[in-house]
């Protein structure tokens, strides 16, 4: 299995404390997790896209430029870019200079968002929301992939002349993956395309995900593609990571933030059905108890999902430092266990996108840096 950090930004109090740092101080926090999580072996670092709500991640590419520049092997996702909203032009001359930047690390994951304020601020109408990711995404495919394009759609002026986005995409068009929560559009975008699937696993029960994950697998198996390429990402709830020697030490330390947190979320259709932290441990994504537990709990979720990537997210109101202890031992205690137990593919050198990167390219045969623009 690979590893992935996310970060949403959530800029949030402390429940227990009232504290909150400054906005300059949360963002540069970000890019100082991901240098930290490259240098602890993670293998991507994603930051979301909000553009409501408590958040400061509605410039995901300013964020991921800046990790840009202090890395050099970690690749960079989002999580997710919500195509729905944006003009799938900038969307592809943004992401290719990040992609340039890093000298092809990036990859990012696409969906309609999860913020239904997002639509009206872009005066676009919600009733939209998945005609426009799906006329939005075949559109950005093209401009990755091709030079003069010309097309016309429902929701933007047509492209009459011969359009060539630049910079182009370091060497090809990067990956893109589908984000998915609540409902099959996603999953059958990302089967259609022959993309990746990523689940967020994060405030349902875990058989509603699973149902999202095997309809990807059966639209990935009816449009006839690859079934090598299919891949699977999973994230570990609104709970986040939290680790302590023992599980009991981890829900006394934890719990009592986890729970307001929890108790001051109030968005109907959006909630977590987790409401205490016992529950959220025995039943729930969060990843939380030692680092036994947190093996398990991965590897139980992957019994069910034979899901490829592993992404967690830090709770990021706690002090920071102690934030870094988590994703350490995180690292250190709980990484190489799954990685033995749950092999995969994804990035290796049976990926055509896994030699993309330079530094992979510079490692692996020519065999495997194959012209990614002709993939799927």
């Amino acid at each position: 299995m690979k590893f992935q950090v996310l970060d949403i930004i959530p800029h949030l109090e402390n429940p227990l404390t009232g504290e909150i740092v400054s906005t300059a101080d949360r963002l540069n926090q970000v890019v100082e997790t991901a240098r930290r999580a490259e240098a602890l072996g993670f293998d991507s670092f994603s930051v979301g896209e909000r553009h409501a709500g408590e958040f400061i991640s509605s410039s995901p590419t300013t964020v991921l430029a800046a990790i840009a520049a202090v890395t050099e092997r970690i690749r960079l996702h989002t999580g997710v870019t919500v195509l729905s909203v944006l003009d799938p032009i900038r969307v592809a001359e943004d992401y290719a200079t990040i992609d340039q930047l890093s000298r092809g690390r990036l990859e990012i994951t696409i969906g309609k968002g999860n913020e239904v304020l997002q639509y009206p601020l872009f005066g676009l109408d919600l009733a939209d929301q998945w005609d426009l990711l799906a006329e939005k995404y075949a559109l950005l495919r093209r401009l990755w992939r091709e030079e003069g394009v010309t097309w016309s759609g429902r929701f933007r002026a047509p492209l009459t002349e011969p359009t060539t986005t630049t910079p182009r995409p370091f060497n090809g068009s990067p990956r893109v993956w589908h984000g998915s929560a609540t409902t099959l559009t996603s999953a059958a975008l990302a089967g259609k395309w022959g993309d990746p699937l990523f689940s967020a696993n994060a405030i349902q029960p875990r058989e509603n995900y699973a149902v999202l994950i095997d309809h990807y697998r059966e639209e990935y198996e009816r449009h006839g593609h690859d079934p090598r390429r299919q891949y699977v990402g999973s994230g570990c709830g609104a709970g986040g990571v939290f680790i302590a020697a023992t599980t009991q030490e981890a829900i006394r330390q934890f719990g009592p933030v986890y729970e307001a947190l929890t108790a001051n979320r109030h968005v109907p259709g959006n909630n977590s059905p987790f409401r205490d932290i016992q529950h959220a441990v025995a039943e729930g994504p969060s990843l939380v108890g030692s680092p036994e537990q947190v093996i398990d709990k991965i590897l139980s979720y992957h019994e069910l999902y034979r899901h490829d990537l592993q992404s967690i997210s830090l709770p990021t109101t706690l002090p920071f430092e102690q934030q870094l202890e988590i994703l350490e031992r995180f690292a250190l205690e709980v990484i190489p266990a799954v990685r033995a137990a749950a092999p995969t593919t994804l990035w290796e050198a049976e990926d055509p996108y896994g030699s993309r990167p330079e530094f992979a390219q510079n490692n692996q045969s020519a065999t495997a840096g194959r012209n990614l623009a002709d993939v799927h």
